[in-house]
């Protein structure tokens, strides 16, 4: 099961457009609050309810953490301590994480992007500690870790994430099935 944490802040185009194309491409994921309730408010005043809470996931069938970014989600997942121990955990297993927009942050300030390539939101790049940093490619994946820069990269960070998970034909289908050029 793939998780895509939501925090009040999060920006919306990042969060739904990975959920509805990893449902399109037949990839079980669920959005988990980090919230005291279900229901999270994007940056943009967009409200969507949770899947779960995050206290519910069972990390134990977590195939992939997502983050999404925007303002102040990303501030909002940096600063949930229960988060970061978890993410830890996952990349101590060896399982892939991806972020998006200001997102990467988290994972930069955890140090999972030491000796990675990755990227982030223009402006942002200071968050990448110890990364090697890509400005200008819009999805960058560095082995099990996918990062891309911002709200229009959204449908190209989900169809990376598709083609990670199930190959570059399944991606190459989602991409056709949404006129994606």
């Amino acid at each position: 099961m793939i998780y895509l944490m939501l925090a009040n802040g999060f920006e919306e185009i990042e969060a739904v457009t990975v959920v509805d194309l990893l449902r399109r491409a037949d990839i079980q994921i669920k959005t988990a609050s980090i919230m005291d309730e279900k229901l999270v408010y994007g940056a943009h005043g967009m409200a969507l309810e949770a899947d779960i809470m995050f206290k519910e996931i069972d990390f134990t069938t977590c195939t992939m953490a997502v983050l999404p970014g925007g303002m102040p989600g990303t501030m909002n997942l940096c600063n949930y301590k229960p988060l970061a121990e978890e993410l830890l955990e996952l990349r101590r297993k060896n399982k892939p994480v991806a972020a998006i927009c200001a997102a990467p942050m988290v994972l930069g300030r955890l140090g999972i992007l030491k000796g990675k390539r990755a990227t982030i939101y223009d402006g942002m790049e200071d968050e990448l500690a110890g990364a090697d940093i890509i400005k200008k490619q819009n999805v960058v994946i560095d082995g099990d870790v996918i990062t891309s820069r911002g709200p229009g990269t959204a449908i190209e960070f989900a169809l990376a994430i598709i083609g990670f998970l199930k190959g570059p034909d399944k991606a190459s289908e989602i991409r056709s099935d949404i006129l994606y050029r």
